[in-house]
């Protein structure tokens, strides 16, 4: 008979989500103690296993062990997920900052010509500027395998115009029918790279480059940004604010000037209408008499004979009239005389119709 696979008990708890490099937590620590370390880094001391379990159960944390190869074991209490997420977040970043040096080769003739030389070596320089080391390699044909100073002399001035981004790390050497030298970077290709990102990144800002969701997030935080700014400024009253102090303080004087113009006549019309008020109301009080006083000379109107003595004074005052007399003979009086002579013209037709 096979016998059956043995299963996961009490004891020998399965290792289900948790691969061989993954430290022991909990119950898959098989120790009778362990030097215990809190959540915030803080010493508990050395504790028995039950007890460091109980601990991370009421703190809703797990027993995570750190140090299994000290003794006794240190163990921390932590959220195992957490320190998970963590520790791949950094081995991510140290990938990305981890960079592979390339060797480029820069081959020579020992006979080049001096525009061919200035053109290696720039392109040299721009591989050493990027972090990455050169390998000169010069080539020997026929009889110039017996000349191999010319070599280390081409070699050495070679290293001497590189020297500003380059140091030599393999000295001249020979190999097979060529002469080789290494020389490495000065500074390091991660720093080469992080130089080169931070000089490209405000071109991307001023060309607007960059993914849509960077663009998105940039467009987000410019507008919580300003939304902000509006909810923090003050409000002005008028657009007169946003002046200069000299302009609000003419425009102070002037807004006073007007006031006190304005001032002046409202005053004006204020005082003849305290008056104007006041006379209807005499008015309105004057009609009574007005009515008692036909009533009242009712009783001198019996001396009424008097006023003929008085008429004869004022007869006197009609003999002027006389002389007014020329007002019947106005002007136009005598226009009419004209259309007279009118007249016979109409009538002149008629002697006409008689013959």
């Amino acid at each position: 008979m096979e016998a059956a696979p043995a299963r996961a008990g009490p004891h020998r708890p399965a290792n289900r989500s948790g691969t061989i490099s993954d430290p022991r937590i909990n119950e898959r620590i098989r120790v009778p103690e362990v030097r215990l370390v809190g959540p915030n880094g803080e010493q508990v001391g050395i504790v028995r296993i039950e007890d460091a379990l109980r601990l991370a159960g009421e703190a809703d944390l797990d027993l995570v062990e750190v140090a299994p190869t000290a003794k006794p074991p240190v163990c921390k209490l932590m959220d195992f997920g957490k320190f998970k997420y963590e520790a791949a977040v950094k081995a991510r970043e140290s990938r990305k900052k981890q960079v592979n040096t390339v060797l480029k080769e820069v081959r020579f003739r020992l006979k080049i010509d001096s525009h061919d030389y200035e053109t290696k070596t720039g392109h040299a320089k721009k591989f050493l500027s990027q972090g990455d080391k050169v390998k000169a390699i010069i080539q020997f044909r026929g009889r110039e395998q017996q000349r191999p100073e010319l070599g280390i002399r081409l070699l050495e001035k070679f290293a001497a115009d590189v020297a500003e981004l380059g140091t030599v790390e393999s000295q001249p050497r020979q190999d097979g029918r060529n002469m080789v030298m290494v020389i490495g970077p000065v500074r390091t290709k991660a720093d080469a790279r992080e130089d080169q990102v931070k000089d490209t990144a405000p071109q991307r800002e001023r060309k607007g480059g960059g993914s849509r969701r960077d663009q998105a997030a940039r467009e987000a935080r410019a507008a919580a940004a300003a939304k902000a700014e509006a909810n923090a400024a003050p409000v002005k009253n008028s657009v007169g604010d946003a002046f200069p102090e000299q302009l609000r303080s003419f425009a102070a004087e002037r807004a006073e000037e007007a006031g006190r113009q304005s001032a002046a006549p409202a005053e004006s019309e204020r005082t003849p209408e305290a008056p104007q008020q006041a006379a209807p109301a005499e008015k309105r009080a004057a009609p009574a008499p007005r009515q008692a006083a036909p009533k009242a000379p009712a009783a001198p109107k019996t001396p009424a004979p008097q006023a003929p003595a008085a008429k004869p004074a004022v007869a006197p005052g009609s003999a002027p009239k006389p002389a007014a007399a020329p007002k019947p003979t106005p002007v136009p009086k005598p226009m009419p005389a004209p259309p007279k002579p009118a007249t016979p013209r109409r009538g002149a037709p008629k002697p006409g119709q008689r013959g």
